[in-house]
């Protein structure tokens, strides 16, 4: 079996499960998913025993509503990807485990003989590059004409058993906010230093609550441009004044992987973007995006983390049945999950291979492009406010000590390791 076929192997089994995940978070909740459905059955099923049948019967009627709420999430996730797909059928193609960039397939470190071996086999090199101080190396084949994505791993396995292949997977934003601006008119900048905290993301916009503390770079065709998504997240996370953030103040160092791309997000993009935060020596990276497991990124994280860089990642928002999220899933890195006001898991909330942490993710505002601060929701939303308190605190175990024991006593698979950074929403007027 060749290199990385296992992570292929599991991105298969995800799609099973109605497809790749995608995010899903809302900027405004009032007319997205999270709002109008329930918030789950514990209360009714505490009460069996105490009331008999009738309580039973309340909390069987509740569990059904919420595998309902699951189907539909993860329902509305798939049709999500194939509608992304198919609004750019010249760029995008499905493949088992969700939208890629036609025509190109990543080698990963490949030998030589191994890209002969492609090369014979009708596929021709368009691009060699190397992951700035990870000792990474991937080239991007173009495959022969008329072959599709799944057609072309299974040639190049054929043709190459000991090379490590895989699509250039595309990475879901957790949400639909637009782009709004040009990055020579909008965006803030500045830093140029080592910064605090990095976030892999959009564009962030211009707003009284950032500084000149922010840096941006883009990965991606128009990039940086400013995104809604991102504006909210930097001022979540390094926000000040009537907008706080987790660390307010902090420096930011912002890596664009959409820009106006309608490849915004493949994997290419994620990994060059990580290892730029690696080289600048960026202590904790948030990345609110989820995608499905790929090879390339896979190890992109881990020489990352081997690097001394942490990153967390949201565990997105498609609900229970979504395939596990990544880069949340790989091992080392920090999965975040989101909770309401009082304390309640994210109904939407997606699942990763771990749990390490719950923060805030709804009933709360951040930063809106317009000047303004607006409603968010989802597990995005989570990732900046444990970010930011991860580089307060300089280490898990510090953040460990910090954080808020819910559910069953000690770590569990709803909530993690505790809620971090409680008492950092902003209340939503």
């Amino acid at each position: 079996m060749w290199p990385g076929k296992q992570l292929r192997t599991m991105a298969l089994g995800a799609l099973a499960c109605l497809g790749a995940t995608a995010g899903g978070a809302q900027l405004l909740p009032g007319g997205g998913v999270g709002s109008a459905l329930p918030g789950g059955v514990e209360p009714v099923l505490d009460r069996v025993g105490r009331t008999g049948s009738n309580a039973l019967d309340s909390a069987t009627r509740a569990a059904d509503r919420v595998g309902s709420a699951a189907r539909r999430l993860a329902e509305g996730r798939a049709g999500r990807l194939r509608d992304l797909v198919r609004s750019h059928p010249e760029i995008l193609e499905m493949t088992d485990a969700g939208p890629a960039v036609r025509g190109e397939i990543i080698a990963i470190d490949p030998d030589p003989a191994v890209l002969v071996a492609a090369v014979e086999a009708g596929f021709s090199v368009v691009a060699d590059e190397d992951f700035q101080g990870l000792g990474i190396r991937s080239v991007t084949l173009a495959l022969p004409r008329g072959l599709s994505l799944e057609e072309a791993m299974e040639r190049l396995e054929d043709a190459a058993p000991g090379g490590d292949f895989t699509p250039n997977h595309i990475h879901m934003r957790s949400g639909t906010a637009p782009v709004v601006a040009a990055a020579s008119a909008a965006l803030a900048q500045g830093g140029g230093g080592r910064p605090d905290i990095g976030i892999i993301d959009g564009g962030v916009g211009a707003h009284p609550s950032l500084g000149g503390g922010v840096e941006q770079k883009g990965f991606a065709a128009g990039a940086p441009a400013a995104s809604a998504h991102a504006t909210a997240i930097a001022s979540l996370a390094v926000g000040t004044g009537p907008m706080k953030g987790a660390a307010p103040g902090a420096d930011l160092l912002v890596a664009d992987v959409y820009g106006r791309d309608p490849k915004g997000g493949n994997a290419l993009a994620l990994s060059r973007a990580l290892a730029f935060m690696a080289a600048r020596d960026v202590p904790v990276v948030g990345v609110s995006l989820v995608g499905p497991p790929n090879p390339l990124v896979a190890k992109v994280v881990e020489k990352v983390l081997a690097r001394g860089t942490r990153i967390v990642a949201a565990v997105g928002n498609d609900g229970p049945a979504a395939p596990p999220a990544f880069p949340a899933s790989y091992k080392g890195v920090v999965a975040v999950t989101g909770v309401d006001g009082r304390n309640r898991a994210l109904i939407e909330a997606g699942r990763a291979l771990h749990l390490d942490y719950a923060a805030p993710g709804a009933d709360m505002a951040a930063a809106e492009v317009s000047g303004g601060v607006g409603e968010v929701r989802g597990t995005s939303y989570a990732v900046p406010l444990v970010a930011g308190r991860l580089s307060e605190a300089g280490s898990l175990a510090a953040l460990d000590a910090t954080a808020k024991d819910l559910g069953p006593k000690g770590p569990d698979e709803r909530f993690g390791r505790g809620l971090v950074c409680g008492e950092c929403r902003t209340p939503a007027r």
